[in-house]
């Protein structure tokens, strides 16, 4: 009987025997463009992916987990996890594939490096990191693509450099945690990716995940360095963007609130009313060109 989610060696290739001392990386691109950027569930017998994202960004489906991600962060999948990617559309970054005896021998420098591939995790990266851990991926990279002296030690000691960093943002369990002092950096990353996606009207709930931080550190970065909560900052963004296009554009009140997510046009519009004080109609007919747009 042919199993429901395939396994494989790399994406898409039979599955065969892994070399101990097996490590692959390759373009993000490589295998995802040509997937239209959608990667269908299956798993690895014997292989661990650490992904480096250096743009864009997607969901991962990990057995029974929803990882939503964003630029920059480190993935990491374990083998044997039934995994599936919906990507973003012309994301980069890099894709490194480990035997589980290669990272069992990594292990030698710091017993908490094996315990990274306890579990599925998305791992998000302040920017400097980011363009760091990028930088160790492109060595990677270049030092498994040719037989220059010493170039097995460069690259492990890239990959160490690698895994050490996304050990310090993890718990004991595994679980990617905020990193103290850094609120600013996260709002900053928080309105980086509403600016992106407002129209969606994502939850909360959404937004935390693809940060890689719980809700209640999320609100609380939100208060310390924005005076406000997460909501009210995807419902200000919302705002103004209807309150452009009720003052800059013939589009009809429905269409404006289809256009940011609203499937119910009588909801939209209480909405509306409730945050700016009038329905989007009599906003239209009394403020003219000469309203405030912040």
């Amino acid at each position: 009987m042919t199993p429901s989610v395939p396994t494989f060696y790399l994406y898409g290739e039979p599955h065969r025997l892994v070399d101990e001392g097996f490590v692959h990386a390759e373009s993000l691109a490589d295998r995802s463009r040509p997937s239209e950027w959608t990667i269908a569930p299956h798993s690895h017998a014997e292989l661990n992916h650490v992904f480096a994202m250096a743009s864009g960004g997607g969901t991962m489906r990990a057995d029974v987990q929803t990882l939503h991600f964003a630029a920059p962060c480190l993935i990491l999948v374990p083998a044997m996890t039934v995994h599936g990617f919906e990507w973003l559309r012309e994301s980069t970054g890099s894709v490194i594939t480990m035997s589980m005896r290669y990272v069992e021998e990594l292990g030698r420098h710091d017993p908490g490096l094996p315990r990274l591939f306890d579990r599925a995790a998305a791992v998000p990266l302040a920017r400097e990191e980011g363009e760091r851990a990028i930088g160790l991926a492109d060595q990677i990279v270049r030092e498994l693509g040719w037989s220059a002296p010493g170039h097995r030690a460069a690259v492990g000691g890239a990959m160490l450099s690698l895994l050490v960093m996304a050990l310090r943002h993890v718990d004991a369990d595994g679980r990617p945690v905020p990193r103290p002092g850094n609120h600013v950096s996260l709002v900053a990353r928080l309105r980086e990716r509403i600016e992106q996606r407002f129209r969606l009207r994502e939850p909360v709930a959404a937004h935390a995940a693809a940060l890689g931080v719980s809700e209640t550190a999320l609100r609380v970065a939100c208060a310390r360095v924005a005076g406000s909560s997460p909501g009210q900052m995807l419902d200000h963004r919302a705002l103004l963007e209807a309150r452009r296009a009720l003052l800059y554009s013939n589009m009809a009140v429905a269409e404006i609130g289809f256009a940011l997510g609203f499937d119910d046009p009588a909801y939209f519009s209480r909405f509306f009313a409730r945050n700016v004080g009038m329905s989007p109609r009599r906003y239209r007919e009394t403020q003219g060109r000469e309203a405030p747009l912040s």
